[in-house]
């Protein structure tokens, strides 16, 4: 099969040379403006660190049912933990996979302090007992992917002819961090194949990592191509913050996941990064040049996305995992977070 490819872009290069470092800049606001996908080298992960992570997580996801079920994401009111296959959905429907989400990881907010649901959101993180190193590995693992994405969001200012730091008072202190390992079995015969469905990323930046077999698509101009492992590079893509902040000069890309062919199972790590809960969206100022290219951001009227970040991350949480939202937020609340103001546009939870 042949297909257009994404984007290369060296994160090395944009810490390098000026000469180089500029040619590199505009090939990342060429490949967020016309894919809002590309292919991450240079990073300084290595392909052995990556395999050990995706080794981890294969190791979870071995463990007896009930060992996992113990660290269900039910449990948690701060949306961490463990899914089964078939637990969260998108666009109404189930996905075929199962993974485990850890976030930040911070104390509860006492009871008393609580002024808005969303800062419910903040919490510690929950960790399976029988792996008892996976608590340091993956959040030692989820700051290096954090630092790699606030390097590249500062080249994002850049692209935007924006005052160094623009990005800053939404992330100071504390960007929110999400990140999944990821188990997709393979189908079985007649099944759907939604891996994960049709969506966008709700932040700033995903960054995902795959092992050796294919399933991630990237809907384009013309029709949905595939984003293959490449060896050693992330996946990037560019979520809905970055759109709305840019005024649609920047683009996230509707994608999916297809399921692998029966027998083979796909494991992927992906990173989330948003600003802080407490955060508003920044609407940047553009140049007339580049407000000229601005398209505004895409709406859909089915599923606001809110300039204040904590509304909107607990909008998608509470659409995903309705398990979670009946237990600790009741279904009025879960029901009603898409009818409060400040709404700009709407897009699927992310996956």
């Amino acid at each position: 099969m042949t297909y257009p490819s994404l984007p290369i872009i060296d994160f090395a290069a944009l810490q390098g040379a000026p000469d180089a470092r500029r040619q590199m800049l505009a090939r990342l606001g060429k490949a967020a403006r016309e894919v809002g996908f590309f292919y991450l080298v240079g990073h300084g992960l290595s392909e052995s660190a990556q395999r050990e992570t995706l080794a981890l997580a294969a190791r979870f996801f071995a463990l007896p049912a009930q060992e996992k079920l113990a660290v269900q994401m039910v449990h948690s009111p701060h949306f961490r933990g463990y899914n089964q296959v078939g637990a969260e959905l998108t666009r109404a429907r189930p996905d075929l996979r199962e993974q485990f989400d850890i976030m930040n990881e911070e104390a509860a907010l006492d009871a008393a302090t609580l002024t808005q649901p969303w800062q419910r959101l903040t919490g510690p993180n929950q960790w399976p007992a029988a792996l008892p190193g996976m608590k340091a590995q993956l959040l030692a693992w989820q700051e290096k992917l954090s630092d790699i994405s606030l390097t590249l969001l500062a080249a994002f200012a850049e692209v935007l002819a924006q005052p160094a730091g623009v990005f800053d008072e939404s992330i100071r202190g504390a960007p929110y961090q999400h990140m999944k390992l990821i188990h997709y079995p393979g189908r079985e015969a007649g099944g759907s194949g939604q891996g994960v469905g049709a969506h966008k990323d709700p932040g700033y930046l995903t960054l995902v990592m795959q092992d050796e077999h294919s399933g991630l698509e990237v809907e384009t101009a013309n029709g949905w191509i595939p984003a293959p492992p490449v060896p050693g590079a992330l996946v990037v893509n560019i979520g809905e913050l970055l759109e709305l902040a840019s005024d649609g000069y920047l683009k996230a890309t509707l994608h999916r996941v297809v399921s692998p062919p029966p027998g083979v199972s796909r494991l992927s790590c992906a990173f989330f990064m948003a600003a802080r809960l407490d955060a508003t969206v920044p609407l940047l100022s553009l140049s007339p040049e580049l407000a000229a290219l601005a398209e505004g951001p895409q709406s859909d009227p089915a599923n606001p996305l809110f300039y204040q970040v904590g509304e909107n991350v607990l909008k998608g949480r509470l659409r995903s995992h309705p398990d979670v939202a009946a237990r600790h937020y009741g279904a009025p609340m879960a029901q009603g977070r898409e009818r409060t103001a400040g709404s700009v546009r709407t897009e699927p939870e992310p996956a």
